[in-house]
């Protein structure tokens, strides 16, 4: 039986298959201006399953801006991603987020939370977006992905009535309750105190090892990215490097 914070029941239909879940090819993004702006340039990457991806880097590099265009949050001038093995360059901005709905979970450094709905509620709302299943099992799958975070008796209260770290820890179940493959996370821990931060990167260290997910994390924290098993650095918006931390992932 599989324990953790993936536990609670998959939603259906997800696609199976050895392809890599995101593969970026030439991708580079440019703000157009007087000046135009690179954000990212030429980047080629592909991340495979049961993986856990640190993106280092100076402030300005290009980290989050390659987080959002693998989430398709954001598109590139030039070059293509693909996700789960589909094309997403000619894909309606319907077709994208439903993509992002089913395939991608996303935790940011601030969570984000409506203040106006309870945890459980707001851990909800991916499902009630994908509309699979039914009111009964949304609340079910709720629950479980909050008991497995060790939030089960705060799932009635507001976000506002939480500490930082229940939040982003609410914010992970949010991420995961459509099931996706992916977890994409922009700094998650750095609005956080050092005890807090060790606990959120725990979990999301555990969403590989024990629940198969993969997790791609842009992070400032480099005692966090070296529990990586592999860390991408980036300057002026390229990537200058990309090591595997621990040996024998690279079978993956």
């Amino acid at each position: 039986m599989t324990h953790g914070p993936a536990a609670a029941a998959a939603v259906p239909g997800k696609a199976a298959g050895g392809e890599p879940l995101v593969v970026a090819r030439g991708v580079t993004r440019i703000l157009p201006g007087v000046v135009p702006t690179v954000l990212v340039r030429n980047i080629d990457l592909t991340v495979g399953r049961k993986e856990l991806v640190a993106i280092t880097g100076p402030s300005g590099s290009g980290k989050s801006s390659l987080l959002y265009l693998l989430g398709l949050l954001d598109l590139p001038t030039e070059g293509e991603v693909r996700i789960h093995g589909r094309a997403t360059a000619h894909m309606s901005e319907a077709e994208r987020a439903l993509t992002r709905l089913s395939t991608l979970g996303f935790v940011f450094q601030f969570h984000f939370l409506l203040p106006e709905f309870s945890v459980l509620e707001n851990v909800m709302l991916p499902m009630r977006a994908l509309t699979v299943l039914a009111e009964e099992e949304m609340r079910a799958r709720a629950g479980a992905l909050l008991a497995s975070l060790g939030l089960a008796e705060h799932a009635s209260k507001r976000p506002d009535q939480l500490s930082g770290g229940q939040r982003q820890r609410v914010a992970v179940a949010r991420a995961l309750a459509n099931d996706p493959p992916l977890i994409l996370a922009d700094e998650p821990t750095g609005s956080l105190d050092s005890a807090s931060s060790e606990q959120v990167f725990s979990i999301l260290r555990d969403l590989v090892d024990k629940s198969g997910k993969t997790v791609i994390a842009v992070t400032h924290d480099l005692g966090l990215a070296a529990r990586a098993d592999r860390r991408i650095s980036l300057v002026d918006g390229a990537i200058v490097s990309d090591d595997w931390i621990a040996e024998g992932r690279r079978a993956h």
